[in-house]
């Protein structure tokens, strides 16, 4: 059987095991051997991490070829229109990248922990949550969509990849799961 873990990385942590002294990483909140994320989110990014012991479903997990949808909560500052978001809908070219077309829906506010630190306030500016899911993961890729489109991202939750969702883990916390094929 497969080890797959779910674990809800916490603002502000490394999605690696090693890091520079005084940043934290997996190894700070994972203690068992031999397991590797299967996909990235970037340091100021939350949500679900899946790790596993086995590298092709590692591979299956985090290449675009598999069709693995990844889910977002995106809050973006401003209020965009469904005209605004079109771009992403259609399939973004950013300078030299070109994204594949995304499901892009504005949302209410979803139930969130407290992010620590908090995000910026600005009472001036409002600020609009938005479901994005796209099927392949570019570095960066939602936070370059998002402000290609004049709507910066603040907070950036991924909830659910594929099959496997955050559920009620809190930032911190992981689930291990057994896998078969």
């Amino acid at each position: 059987m497969t080890q797959l873990i779910l674990f809800n990385k916490p603002f502000g942590v490394l999605c690696q095991f090693t890091g520079e002294s005084g940043t934290l990483t997996l190894a700070d909140f994972i203690n068992i051997p031999n397991i590797y994320p299967a996909g990235r989110l970037d340091k100021n990014s939350e949500g679900l991490v899946l790790l596993t012991d086995d590298g092709a479903l590692q591979h299956q997990l985090s290449h675009p070829k598999f069709g693995k949808n990844k889910h977002y909560w995106v809050q973006v500052e401003g209020i965009p229109t469904a005209q605004d978001l079109l771009p992403l809908k259609i399939g973004l070219k950013y300078r030299d990248i070109q994204f594949l077309p995304a499901d892009v829906s504005i949302i209410s506010a979803p139930i969130l922990w407290e992010r620590i630190p908090p995000i910026r306030h600005r009472a001036n500016i409002p600020t609009t949550w938005l479901e994005v899911v796209l099927n392949e993961g570019k570095n960066h890729q939602v936070r370059k969509m998002t402000a290609a489109i004049g709507f910066p991202t603040l907070r950036l939750v991924r909830h659910q990849i594929a099959d496997w969702a955050l559920g009620a883990l809190l930032p911190g916390e992981y689930r291990i799961e057994t896998y078969s094929r």
